[in-house]
């Protein structure tokens, strides 16, 4: 573990689960496990003592849901990232989860790699989506009209280009820099130039803006 170690409060309501999760993470030194919830009004009251620096979040859970506590926790806790991790990528559950303030959304026949790359990516504010998601996302902005999608301040470059079809298909950083054979700090200084040509705040924004401007 380092000192620069991401914070996470781990919410299911399996408790199984929960603890085979947290042994999994505490072996990784890019993670440290501060605690466990069994629900989200439950979660609510340990981010206001834990201060995670993400919360990997249930959706499905007793006494209070993953979509209400993200929601209650965007307002009373904005600095905390919220990752949902559960085992449906239904699409009510996933606008839901988006909406409420959640800046990802994942499965969770993740890989143990890939959940940790996610979290890291979540403390930094990056928005992380399991492909099907992504995908989910992209047809959702298909079937909508296009008219009010202001265009980018400035024209894309290919590289950005393919950079942006990459982070609609919902690959991360990492992923993006192997497929196109580029450093990952040069991929996140042109995913920080999408954004801001096409005047989105995160990734997920990004795909979207980029799909009603049938750029991918």
């Amino acid at each position: 573990m380092t000192d620069s170690a991401v914070r996470v409060l781990i919410v299911d309501d399996q408790a199984l689960f929960r603890e085979a999760l947290a042994t999994l993470m505490e072996v990784q030194p890019e993670i440290e496990v501060v605690g466990e919830a069994g629900d989200g009004a439950e979660a609510v009251r340990r981010c206001a003592e834990l201060r995670p620096d993400v919360v990997l979040m249930d959706l499905r859970m007793p006494v209070m849901d993953g979509i209400a506590a993200t929601d209650r926790l965007r307002v009373a806790h904005p600095e905390v990232r919220v990752l949902a991790l559960t085992t449906f990528d239904d699409d009510a559950g996933v606008f839901a989860a988006l909406r409420a303030g959640a800046v990802g959304y994942l499965l969770k026949d993740v890989s143990s790699a890939r959940l940790v790359e996610a979290l890291v990516a979540a403390r930094r504010g990056e928005s992380v989506l399991q492909p099907s998601v992504a995908a989910k996302l992209v047809a959702r902005v298909a079937r909508l009209p296009h008219d009010d999608a202001p265009p980018p301040s400035s024209p894309l470059s290919e590289r950005e280009l393919d950079v942006v079809r990459l982070l609609a298909a919902g690959h991360s950083n990492r992923e993006i820099a192997a497929r196109l054979f580029l450093a990952e700090g040069t991929v996140k200084n042109l995913v920080t130039s999408v954004l801001a040509k096409l005047q989105v705040r995160d990734r997920t924004q990004a795909a979207l803006r980029a799909r009603e401007l049938g750029l991918c």
